[in-house]
C-alpha cells in the first residue's frame, strides 16, 4: 500500500510539473510587464485556491514562512522569464536540488544518498552551461544577464519553498496547510506587485485569458496536485520529479512564442533533465 501511495504521489507531482511547464509561454504575453503578470496571475491563483479550500485556512508560523518564500519564488521567476529566455529561467530555477542537498539534512533530517551527490554535480555543470550560453537581447528576452541572475535566485527561493512545504506537509493529514501556504504566498506576491503594476494596459482578450489560465490552472490546479504528492515524498524527490517542467517549458515557449534556445543552454538543460530522469527511474524501480 505504501508503494502504491508513493507511485500515485509521483504521478501527481508529474501532473503538477506539466501544468507548471506552461508558465514560460504564458508569462511572455506582450501587453503586460512583469509586475502586471505577477499581480494578476497570483491574485487569480490565490482566489481560486481559497475557494477550493472553502476558506479553511489556519494561520501558523510554519505556513507564513512557506508563504513568504513562495511569494519570493513567484516574483523572481516572473521577472526572470520576462528578462531572459524561458529556457534559461526555468533551467536556473531547476538548480533547486543543489540547495536542497545542503539544507534538507539539517531542516528535514532526510538522508542524502551517494547517487544524489553525483546527480547534483551534473546539475551544477548544467547550471554553469546556462550562464555561459546566455542569449543575445531580443524582444522576448531584453536583459538576459539580469534575467539569469534572477533565475538563479528563484532556484534558491524554490528550494526553501519545497523545504518549508515538506516540513508542514508531513504533519498535515489533509493537505490543507500546504495549499493554504500557496494561497497566502500568491496573495503576498499579488500585493507586492500592485504598486508597480497599475495602471493596467488595454490588452487583447486572448492575453487576459492567458493570465486567467495561469492563475487557475498553471498555479491553482498544479498546486492541488503538488500538495497531495508532497505529503508522501521527500523534498529532494519532489524537486527531481518536478524537473519535467524544464523539459516542456522551452518547448511550449518555442511553439507558442517562437523563442529558441542556444546550444549551451540546450546542453545544460539536457544535463539537468537527463540526470533527473535517471535518478527518478532508479528510485521508482527500487520501490516496486
Amino acid at each position: 500500500m505504501a508503494n502504491t501511495e508513493r507511485n500515485l504521489a509521483r504521478l501527481q507531482a508529474l501532473a503538477a510539473a506539466v501544468l507548471f511547464s506552461t508558465g514560460g509561454a504564458g508569462i511572455k504575453v506582450e501587453a503586460f510587464n512583469a509586475a502586471q503578470v505577477s499581480m494578476i496571475r497570483s491574485g487569480i491563483a490565490a482566489l481560486a485556491l481559497f475557494l477550493w479550500l472553502r476558506g479553511r485556512i489556519r494561520w501558523t508560523p510554519g505556513m507564513l514562512s512557506a508563504a513568504l518564500v513562495y511569494a519570493a519564488t513567484l516574483t523572481l521567476f516572473v521577472a526572470s522569464t520576462k528578462l531572459t529566455t524561458a529556457a534559461n529561467a526555468i533551467f536556473l530555477q531547476a538548480a533547486a536540488p543543489i540547495y536542497l542537498l545542503v539544507l534538507a539534512p539539517f531542516v528535514l533530517h532526510e538522508p542524502v544518498r551517494r547517487r544524489d551527490v553525483v546527480y547534483l554535480a551534473v546539475v551544477g555543470v548544467g547550471m554553469v552551461s546556462c550562464f555561459i550560453g546566455r542569449p543575445e537581447p531580443s524582444a522576448t528576452a531584453p536583459n538576459p544577464v539580469l534575467g539569469n541572475w534572477l533565475g538563479a535566485a528563484s532556484g534558491l527561493a524554490w528550494a526553501l519553498t519545497l523545504l518549508t512545504l515538506r516540513k508542514i506537509g508531513r504533519a498535515d493529514g489533509e493537505g490543507n496547510a500546504t495549499v493554504a501556504s500557496v494561497v497566502a504566498g500568491n496573495a503576498f506576491a499579488c500585493l507586492v506587485a500592485v504598486p508597480f503594476a497599475l495602471p493596467l494596459p488595454a490588452a487583447p482578450m486572448g492575453e487576459w485569458m492567458t493570465l486567467v489560465y495561469l492563475g487557475v490552472f498553471q498555479i491553482g490546479l498544479a498546486y492541488v496536485c503538488l500538495s497531495s504528492a508532497i505529503r508522501h515524498l521527500p523534498a529532494l524527490e519532489i524537486s527531481l520529479l518536478l524537473l519535467l517542467e524544464p523539459v516542456l517549458n522551452p518547448v511550449w515557449t518555442w511553439a507558442i512564442r517562437g523563442e529558441s534556445m542556444g546550444a549551451w543552454t540546450l546542453f545544460g538543460g539536457a544535463l539537468i533533465v537527463g540526470a533527473a530522469a535517471a535518478t527518478v527511474f532508479t528510485d521508482a524501480r527500487r520501490d516496486r
